[in-house]
């Protein structure tokens, strides 16, 4: 199924501009991230040099094992609390060159414990190692559940590195960009929302015109070529409405003209047929009154002229019918009285043909026009008879379904062909030697006139005509 242009707008308007918002935003976010990751980094490298330098070297690397009480580790660890609780750090931890622990603000190293955290910090170890303060490339979370980072700074004794500060600071500035991520989150859903309801606007104001232009285009292929095509507000879609009403109008003029092309035919041809007709009949009952074999021949030329005024006036009837506009006289019809109608108007053809013609009509009543729809049956059962095999059954059907009645006419003759098929609804378009090819179309003509329609229905073993008419 091929998406419509309203769909099409919509991804059209919305895809861009949702994948617009998630790069913006994530390219924000990355770089907000980066940048303050960065600058905690850096200040946690100051405090580390901070402290560093309010610590004496000397005092540090003399503490061994087992030192834990003496005074010098509890000015030292005083002195570090003293500095951790300046700067705001969670912790500050002193190491010397070989990553053995010297001083820990929260207790847990003993002194000359390797200090783990550093197994991930090699590489900015380094660097430190080489006299330069430097952070911790990668964020650790602590027992809290909390986001922290590490800042390292080199302990000097002579010129020479003999150790480093660690300082562990909290990335608290992730609660405050998560929340914004939320917020641009929640403002981009918002966004796309109103975008996605603006786009669904547009797509309207420019799908709804367009529907009514192919309803129009429709109503005029179905052959409704009174009703107006409306005009649009819109330049370029109003361009359109007026070409298509331009085209209605020629159409509807060309069909009035070919209408009174018919009527002017036929009205021509009947006075004609009318006095053959009658000249005919009173030679009938002329020659009829002659009690001589010798008129025989001249009788039988007779039946045969009569036969061909007869066919030539159904010929007429069939195209004042078909040129005429069909007013509708819609009253009750009972359809299981209309179809006996059919029957005895067709018995005789039915008799000639050799064809069982039955009925099988459930009983319904509609609002219909019944001349009408009795010539459409009895055009559609005699194209049935004229196409069945001899001693064959041909069945006049009647169904109510959900919403609409239906007609079928069946019989059991021959498929048609498709290219027979293609063109079997088209005025004029017969295969018989004497058919006027208005037949199928007069009928279909009287189905739509009903807001029905007329279809052919073919399986390997019968041809139907199914006849629908609104309930």
């Amino acid at each position: 199924m091929l998406p419509s242009l309203r769909t099409r707008l919509l991804l059209i308007f919305l895809l861009p501009t949702l994948g617009l918002f998630l790069l913006a935003g994530a390219t924000a976010y990355v770089g907000a991230r980066q940048l303050l990751e960065d600058e905690l980094g850096r200040a946690l490298a100051g405090q580390g040099a901070a402290v560093a330098s309010q610590l004496s070297s000397e005092r540090v690397l003399m503490l061994q094992p087992g030192d834990d009480n003496t005074r010098t580790f509890r000015n030292l660890s005083r002195t570090v609390e003293e500095l951790r609780a300046a700067t705001g750090a969670r912790r500050i931890f002193v190491f010397d060159t070989a990553g053995r622990a010297r001083l820990d603000s929260a207790g847990r190293l003993p002194i000359g414990t390797e200090v783990p955290e550093l197994a991930r910090d090699r590489y900015e170890l380094s660097s430190v190692f080489r006299g330069k303060a430097r952070a911790s490339a990668v964020l650790f979370e602590g027992t809290d559940r909390r986001l922290y980072k590490t800042g390292y700074a080199p302990l000097f004794q002579n010129g020479q590195v003999v150790g480093a500060v660690g300082v562990d600071g909290s990335a608290a500035f992730f609660t405050p960009l998560a929340r914004l991520t939320r917020a641009f989150v929640g403002w981009s859903l918002a966004a796309l929302v109103v975008l996605g309801a603006l786009a669904l606007w547009t797509g309207e104001s420019l799908t709804r015109p367009l529907r009514r232009l192919m309803h129009s285009a429709g109503r005029i292929a179905s052959g409704d070529l009174r009703t107006a095509v409306p005009p649009e507000r819109t330049r370029e879609i109003g361009v359109l409405a007026r070409e298509l009403e331009s085209m209605r109008r020629a159409l509807e003029s060309r069909e009035q003209q070919l209408k009174m092309m018919l009527a002017g035919v036929a009205h021509e041809v009947r006075n004609p047929l009318g006095g053959m007709e009658l000249f005919a009949g009173l030679l009938a009952e002329e020659l009829a009154a002659v009690d001589s074999t010798a008129l025989g021949d001249a009788q039988s030329h007779l039946h045969r002229l009569m036969t061909d005024l007869t066919y030539l006036n159904r010929i007429v009837e069939d195209f004042l019918s078909f040129a005429k506009d069909e007013t509708l006289k819609p009253e009750p019809v009972e359809m299981e009285r209309l179809a006996p109608q059919v029957q005895a108007m067709l018995a005789p053809d039915a008799a000639l043909k050799q064809v069982a013609f039955h009925l099988d009509v459930q009983k319904t009543q509609l609002s219909a026009d019944p001349n009408l729809l009795l010539s459409a049956l009895v055009n559609l059962a005699k194209n049935a008879i004229q196409a069945a095999p001899v001693g064959s059954t041909v069945l006049l059907k009647g169904s109510a379904g959900a919403e609409r009645y239906q007609w079928s006419v069946l019989n059991a003759g021959p498929p048609i062909p498709a290219s027979v098929r293609e063109k079997i609804f088209e005025p004029f378009y017969t295969t018989r030697e004497k058919g006027s090819g208005l037949g199928l179309p007069l009928a279909r003509k009287i189905a739509r006139a009903h807001r029905g329609d007329l279809t052919l229905l073919q399986t390997p073993e019968t041809t139907s005509f199914i006849f629908e008419l609104p309930l």
